[in-house]
């Protein structure tokens, strides 16, 4: 899968659990590619493309080591969960991915009917993006996530802005 995908799924899932989770998630949506020249540049070897870096126990350890053993902030579980969305991706190829270190075969999910740079991986894409938005707009402005949307009726309720300044914006979707 090209790479503006696995980020857009990534920002996109870590923005439904912590909105911001968001840059590390995106930021690990493309690690396991980008690890494969730092870790080949310092190997003067090159690392073959998924291998090494895209192994599903690995990316799992650490999302579950973050997640319940110890995490700053929750930057490591975003970066994992960037990780774990690549993951799931490229499982969705022709080519697929390694489920364990010790594997010599390669695991597709769904078939692996997709192709990448393929209008298929584009359409997956804004499907999760789409889901994500509803999930994240179902649970409205109390979420703490919704920069764009104002519940202006609420503010004004809330005595957070003034009558004025209620009429003037009320109608407003943006």
């Amino acid at each position: 899968m090209r790479w503006f995908n696995h980020v857009t799924v990534a920002g996109s899932v870590a923005a439904v659990i912590d909105p911001g989770m968001v840059p590390l998630a995106m930021l690990g949506a493309t690690a396991p590619d980008w690890l494969e020249w730092v870790s080949g540049a310092g190997l003067r070897r090159k690392i073959k493309h998924r291998t090494v870096t895209h192994v599903l126990t690995t990316w799992l350890t650490a999302a579950l080591f973050f997640g319940l053993v110890w995490d700053y902030r929750s930057w490591g579980l975003a970066f994992a969960l960037g990780g774990l969305c690549h993951w799931l991706q490229d499982s969705l190829t022709v080519t697929g991915v390694p489920v364990t270190w010790w594997s010599d075969r390669r695991t597709t999910l769904l078939g692996g009917r997709m192709r990448t740079g393929g209008i298929g991986e584009y359409i997956l894409s804004a499907a999760v993006v789409a889901v994500c938005a509803g999930l994240i707009f179902m649970r409205g402005p109390e979420s703490g996530f919704l920069p764009f949307f104002r519940n202006w009726p609420e503010l004004y309720r809330a005595g957070l802005v003034d009558g004025a300044e209620w009429r003037a914006h009320r109608f407003e979707w943006f």
